[in-house]
């Protein structure tokens, strides 16, 4: 009989000491993620495109409860860039237990008015880098027989699709199924793959929201709020912990309801 599952683990203590990898960290919901790895004393290799932003951060003390920090500056769009990001990683972890694809860019107008290249641009950034990312660190952790998990954050936009937000619904949409197959592919090594769809979340300074989208955004949200530090953060905190040991594969909607009453 397996017994290897551990029902009610404490997250912090299971979490302590963990090897972590957080891309676009300095993002709302990226800042979030490795806000709550830190307060379990996770040791945190934080990514993003914005290397002085994230350089600044850490200098200030905000991650100060994790047992270590390292920062690297990544562009996911360049392929040597992305090359160099999973050099960085194994340079200081060996192998990651935790990978957090959280990254993204979210390009909001008329489907006739998108470039071609900013299409391209957020599908290497919300699909291709999550791709190469945990192939790559899976490799990592297979040749050093760690038991990993990966956690792509997706969107209530991979299952909806609203005007404006074509490209980013088919990013997200990609990135959902790419999880279900890579949990399938990597299952046998143990290395858990998983999704999770934040509530919206106001205030990107990659992707600028005007008043009135947040106010409509807002309104179609049943629980009747935007999403906060402790939302979607506690749900990857339970994925990458061993109490989520048996699930692998799915994608969970943290988002006040806004996924099931999208059709209200």
């Amino acid at each position: 009989m397996n017994t290897r599952s551990t029902p009610f683990p404490d997250l912090a203590a299971d979490l302590a000491t963990k090897r972590v990898v957080v891309t676009g960290a300095v993002g709302v919901i990226g800042g979030w993620i490795a806000d709550a790895f830190a307060g379990c004393g996770s040791r945190l290799l934080l990514s993003d495109a914005r290397h002085d932003r994230l350089t600044a951060l850490v200098g200030s003390g905000r991650w100060s409860d994790a047992s270590q920090v390292d920062v690297h500056g990544c562009d996911l769009t360049d392929t040597a860039s992305l090359s160099g990001l999973v050099d960085r990683i194994g340079d200081t972890f060996g192998a990651p237990d935790i990978v957090v694809n959280n990254a993204g860019i979210y390009p909001h107008g008329p489907l006739l008015d998108l470039a071609t290249e900013d299409w391209q641009e957020v599908l290497d950034i919300n699909l291709t880098a999550p791709f190469v990312i945990t192939r790559d660190t899976a490799r990592l952790m297979i040749s050093e027989g760690v038991e990993g998990s990966v956690v792509n954050i997706a969107s209530g936009a991979a299952v909806t699709v609203a005007p404006g937000g074509v490209a980013y619904s088919v990013s997200k949409a990609a990135l959902a199924m790419f999880t279900r197959g890579a949990a399938l592919e990597l299952a046998p090594h143990r290395i858990r793959v998983n999704a999770v769809g934040p509530g919206f979340a106001p205030g990107s300074e990659v992707s600028e929201l005007d008043d009135a989208y947040i106010e409509r955004m807002l309104s179609r949200i049943p629980l009747g709020r935007t999403s906060g530090p402790g939302d979607a953060a506690s749900m990857v905190l339970y994925l990458a912990s061993s109490a989520a040991s048996f699930i692998t594969g799915a994608l969970f909607h943290v988002d006040g309801g806004r996924v099931a009453g999208a059709g209200l």
